[in-house]
C-alpha cells in the first residue's frame, strides 16, 4: 500500500522525499515497479471491469449488495465486503436517495372503502392482490402522470398508463391492461390510495364488473400503500434521477423503457431474494406449475 501511494503521488511529490516519510527504501520502490503484477491485483482489475460493468447498465442504481448477486450470477465468486471495498477504492456509489412529494386527492364526495389489505403484503400467489397508485413527472413542455397497477406476489408491473391529465380515465386504462394481461380470477383484492380517481363510480365499477375486492388505505397513512411508494420512489430516484425530459414524448419512451423492460424483467428485488419479478414468477410456474 506504501508503494501504491508513492507510485500514484510521485508526478506531484519527490519519491525520495516520500519513501523516507513512509520508511521504505528507494530501490525497494523501484523494484516493486517492474515486479510482475500480482495474481491479487489482476482478479481486483478484473472485477473492477464488471463491477463498473454492472453498475452502469444498472444506471448507478446498485449498491454492493445487488451488484454482489448479479456478480454471484454470472459465476464470479466474491463476497459483499469485497464488492463494497471494490467500490470505495474506486469512487463507485450508489445514487443518493431523495424524498418525493406525492399527493392524493381525498377531498371529494364519492363512497371510500375499507382497508381490508391492512399492510400485509405479503401475497401468497400471483393474481391474488394488486396495489394502485398514481405519480407525476416533470418535463419541459408540463406534467405528465403515471399510474401503475403491481401484483404483491411477485412486484410486477401488470397495468400502466401515462397522461397529461391525472383523470380517472388514467387508472382505468392501467387497469384494463392489467385485466387485458392478466384475467385475474374473482376475489382479486384491488388495493388503493383514496383518491378520487379510484373512489370514482366508473373505477368502481369496473372492479365490480370483474369481480375485484375494493380496498382502500386510510386517509393521510401512506404506510398502507407502501409497496407503490417505493416502486415510485426506485423510478424517480433510480431511473430519472436529476435528468430533465425535454418532451413528454421523451418522458413517455423513457419510461416504457423502465416499466417494460428494466423493472420487470433486470432489477433485482431484495424482496424476492434478489430475483427479477419475471424470474420470481416463472420460478413458480416451474415449480407448481402456476397459470
Amino acid at each position: 500500500m506504501k508503494y501504491q501511494f508513492i507510485d500514484t503521488y510521485r508526478s506531484e511529490f519527490v519519491v525520495e522525499r516520500m519513501c523516507r516519510v513512509f520508511k521504505v527504501s528507494k530501490s525497494g520502490y523501484y523494484a516493486w515497479r517492474v515486479r510482475p503484477e500480482s495474481n491479487r491485483a489482476r482478479e481486483n482489475e478484473q472485477l473492477d471491469h464488471h463491477i463498473k460493468t454492472i453498475y452502469r447498465k444498472n444506471k448507478g442504481t446498485y449498491g454492493s449488495p445487488r451488484i454482489t448477486k448479479a456478480l454471484n450470477r454470472e459465476n464470479i465468486a466474491c463476497s459483499e465486503n469485497r464488492v463494497a471495498r471494490r467500490m470505495r477504492v474506486n469512487g463507485i456509489k450508489a445514487k443518493t436517495k431523495k424524498r418525493f412529494k406525492v399527493t392524493t386527492n381525498s377531498k371529494h364526495t364519492h363512497p371510500v372503502a375499507e382497508n381490508l389489505l391492512g399492510q400485509n403484503f405479503k401475497a401468497q400467489r400471483p393474481n391474488q392482490v394488486w396495489a394502485s397508485d398514481i405519480t407525476y413527472i416533470w418535463t419541459q413542455e408540463g406534467w405528465l402522470y403515471l399510474a401503475v397497477v403491481m401484483d404483491l406476489y411477485s412486484r410486477r408491473v401488470v397495468g400502466w398508463c401515462l397522461d397529461r391529465q391525472m383523470s380517472q380515465s388514467l387508472v382505468i386504462r392501467a387497469l384494463m391492461m392489467a385485466l387485458a394481461l392478466r384475467k385475474p380470477p374473482r376475489g382479486l383484492m384491488h388495493h388503493s390510495d383514496r383518491g378520487s380517481q379510484y373512489a370514482s363510480k366508473a373505477y368502481r365499477e369496473l372492479l365490480r364488473q370483474h369481480g375485484m375486492v375494493c380496498s382502500m388505505s386510510r386517509k393521510g397513512n401512506c404506510w398502507d400503500n407502501s409497496p407503490m411508494e417505493r416502486f415510485f420512489r426506485s423510478l424517480k430516484e433510480e431511473w430519472i434521477g436529476d435528468q430533465l425530459y425535454n418532451t413528454r414524448e421523451q418522458a413517455y419512451r423513457d419510461l416504457r423503457e423502465y416499466l417494460m423492460v428494466y423493472y420487470n424483467t433486470k432489477r433485482l428485488h431484495s424482496t424476492l431474494g434478489y430475483q427479477t419479478p419475471f424470474q420470481f414468477e416463472n420460478n413458480l410456474k416451474k415449480v407448481s406449475g402456476f397459470y
